[in-house]
């Protein structure tokens, strides 16, 4: 991955050695903000600058440095969003300088940190299969004043390692390749790493994760990470669907559908890069994460619809459409996770189609119980990620009814409420707080970025097309609350 350094700096932008200023602005009309600049808010008024959100506009003024100015607004209405909106934009947009320095002026003073986000997001590129010379972003981003870039810098790096990983083809990172991605990321932190083979699998009774991958000539991998502070307040257990290519199986996609489905694991990239995160900033939570890896693939071996596997908790599960693997290696993971009786679980997966059909592109879907979907939404709020609360409809509970096993992992020829289907499913694997038999049950949240884990349309602020990272800022901030 490339992500640009980010540095605090108290000196003196104008005597500074970056090579290229950028100067952040509320409305250009702040006096006091530009009176460091002499000339400059001249200079904008005779270009007929008017200080819109995310216009741009590179001026120069001699007397005062000879560095290359570009004056970047945020808008009248200033806020966490707004500057990192802005600062990402530029950050992404501008090539040709290996150095950009930052000033922020007037109300966007008020938001260095979320302009060191901006800058990390927006630095992110990734060339690894490109030849020639690619236009190449800024490789160090100075942030002028009163900042703090670490946090900013360990969010970076881990969207980008989302990124990174979902952005790889599939022929490199099959479910042994993201295995192994997975101890890398957090090799030095404070993270146990367990890696269960396909013989593990099997000897434990993961049907679920070994039902997907029969089809597959690439073995299975369910990766656990642990991250457990000493005095932990409290634990937050995370499940990934890590779906390393997704054909569909025997119910094998249409090609166009086919296309990009090397996607179809960012859930299990999304918990890793929270781990990771939550280890580097000394996090007060133990944060566990169950990556749940397989391709999904037809061949002589795959399942077949009919067919019937038994998950780690010992529930059946009638397969009638091999496309709705996820909720089955998910399935796995979060009985897996219950074990552990944790405080909480989220599951994050690209589930289903049909959430995309409910809310578009860029919010994440939002199921489970209403005190963690809460809490959840509260951190997406804070960090501006787009998400939506959806329903777990009672009334559905009998279409997951099978007349042979427990239940069944799909309607055939009824695609109504699609995405609550799959919540409601893998609702049934969460287990219970503790042994006891009246227990209630651990409290869960599932996320659905079958639209926002992949950004299809034209970039915008520091959102390039492709993956995107989502949820990860909101998950991070979820699990480190007071770090």
């Amino acid at each position: 991955m490339s992500v640009a350094d980010l540095v605090a700096s108290s000196e003196s932008p104008l005597s500074s050695d970056v090579d290229l200023l950028v100067v952040v602005v509320g409305t250009f009309s702040e006096a006091e903000a530009l009176s460091a600049w002499p000339g400059l808010e001249a200079s904008l008024v005779a270009t007929g600058f008017k200080g819109k959100a995310g216009t741009t506009m590179r001026v120069s003024l001699p007397e005062v440095t000879d560095k290359p100015i570009l004056v970047a607004a945020a808008g009248k209405d200033v806020d966490a969003d707004a500057v990192r909106t802005i600062v990402g934009q530029v950050v992404r947009t501008t090539t040709g300088f290996n150095t950009i320095g930052l000033v922020l002026t007037g109300e966007t003073a008020n938001y260095p940190e979320e302009a060191a986000e901006g800058a990390a997001l927006g630095s992110y590129t990734f060339n690894s299969y490109k030849t020639g010379s690619p236009a190449e972003r800024a490789t160090s981003v100075v942030l002028f004043g009163e900042a703090d870039a670490a946090r900013a810098a360990v969010i970076g790096d881990a969207v980008a390692l989302v990124k990174d990983l979902v952005t790889m083809p599939a022929q490199d990172m099959g479910p042994s390749e993201l295995a192994e991605a997975a101890v890398e990321a957090v090799a030095g932190l404070p993270v146990t790493v367990t890696v269960y083979d396909e013989n593990v699998l099997l000897e434990k009774g993961f049907g679920g994760i070994l039902g997907v991958a029969q089809g597959s000539d690439r073995a299975p991998r369910l990766v656990h990470l642990d991250y457990n502070p000493a005095g932990a307040e409290r634990h937050i257990a995370l499940v990934g669907k890590g779906i390393t290519f997704d054909t569909g199986g025997l119910s094998l996609k249409p090609a166009a559908a086919m296309v990009g489905m090397k996607d179809d694991m960012a859930g299990a990239a999304t918990v890793l890069s929270v781990v990771q995160a939550a280890a580097r900033l000394g996090g007060p939570n133990r944060v566990t994460a169950w990556m749940c890896i397989t391709d999904n693939m037809p061949s002589g071996r795959a399942i077949r619809p009919g067919d019937v596997l038994t998950h780690f908790d010992g529930t059946t599960v009638e397969v009638l459409n091999t496309d709705a693997e996820g909720r089955l290696v998910l399935a796995d993971g979060i009985a897996a996770a219950s074990e552990e009786h944790p405080d909480v679980i989220i599951d994050v997966a690209t589930l289903t189609g049909a959430i995309l059909v409910a809310l578009g592109m860029r919010h994440t879907g939002v199921f489970g119980d209403e005190e963690i979907v809460a809490e959840y939404l509260e951190s997406a709020a804070l960090e501006d990620e787009l998400a939506w609360h959806m329903p777990l409809p009672e009334h559905m509970e009998s279409e997951l009814d099978s007349p042979i096993a427990d239940m069944q992992n799909a309607k055939i020829g009824d695609s109504a409420g699609g995405a609550s289907f799959a919540g409601l499913f893998l609702r049934r694997f969460v287990g219970k707080t503790s042994d006891a038999d009246d227990a209630p049950r651990i409290p869960w949240a599932h996320l659905d970025i079958a639209g926002s884990a992949w950004h299809k349309g034209s970039p915008y602020g520091y959102t390039d097309k492709g993956a995107t990272g989502a949820s990860v800022r909101s998950l991070i901030n979820l699990v480190t609350r007071n770090a």
